[in-house]
């Protein structure tokens, strides 16, 4: 069973959406060359809580911070450190959940620290193209999987493109969001379209493809939590909670100006 929200639950996700949008702006502003992952996430919990919210992320099975930091071949799930300081051509994925009255809101986003490489800044804006290729399928009366073969498909075009064979990762996908962060269903990044349940007014689902910039197997570290490219490829990670209406998809963790 997938939830389906009223539309004042709706708006109640929204401005949960709106507290990650703005943390996640933030980060992004703090993001540079000699800053480490621990200080963004310090900035990023002090944001989610000055506007009366809660991580979503800080002690969910037992996760230590407020944010995902993900660096370079780190997939996602990436803990952040003192010792992890950003550096010059880095690439580094925040991941940000947030509470507000209940509600979660669930975003993530590749940041380019300095002077990144092209091969890097092409992965990236690969894997945010498959992103908004699955929220423009988002349908209400359209099936789950439509989502996963938009997204497949334009990182397939991207590939195509860019003339690179990047890595989709498969073990890790999107997932339907409300009073809980992870809810049904889970959504695969690949697929064919037509199968799976049919999307209807009042769902919400997080939408989030990772690609590599090498093959597709990933190995879990040391630390329980930090998933990475198993050929040390780099990673990107992009995601955003949207909501499906009579409309069309809305995205709850677009910024407030977008």
């Amino acid at each position: 069973m997938i939830e389906v929200k009223t539309a004042d639950e709706l708006q109640a996700m929204r401005a949960a959406g709106l507290v990650v949008a703005r943390t996640l702006a933030a980060v992004r502003a703090a993001a540079v060359p000699g800053v480490s992952t621990a200080e963004l996430d310090e900035l990023a919990e002090q944001t989610i809580r000055d506007a009366g919210a809660v991580p979503s992320f800080k002690g969910y099975h037992g996760f230590p911070a407020s944010i995902c930091a993900s660096v370079n071949e780190q997939i996602v799930h990436g803990i952040p450190a003192k010792t992890q300081v950003l550096a010059d051509g880095d690439l580094i994925s925040v991941d940000c959940g947030a509470i507000l009255d209940g509600w979660h809101g669930d975003s993530a986003v590749t940041l380019a620290i300095g002077e990144v490489a092209e091969a890097d800044l092409a992965l990236s804006a690969a894997t945010e193209a498959a992103m908004w290729a699955g929220i423009e399928a988002v349908s209400a009366g359209g099936r789950l999987t439509d989502i996963s073969y938009a997204v497949q498909s334009a990182a397939e075009r991207a590939a195509k493109d860019d003339g690179v064979d990047y890595g989709m990762i498969v073990e890790y996908g999107g997932h339907g969001i409300g009073r809980q962060m992870h809810m049904d269903p889970f959504l695969p990044n690949v697929g064919k379209p037509g199968k799976g349940p049919r999307l209807k007014a009042g769902m919400a689902l997080a939408i989030e493809p990772m690609l590599t910039g090498g093959g597709g197997e990933t190995r879990e570290l040391d630390d329980g939590w930090t998933v990475v490219t198993a050929d040390g490829s780099r990673a990107a990670h992009w995601e955003h909670t949207v909501a499906i209406t009579e409309d069309g998809p809305w995205v709850l963790t677009a910024p407030e100006d977008a």
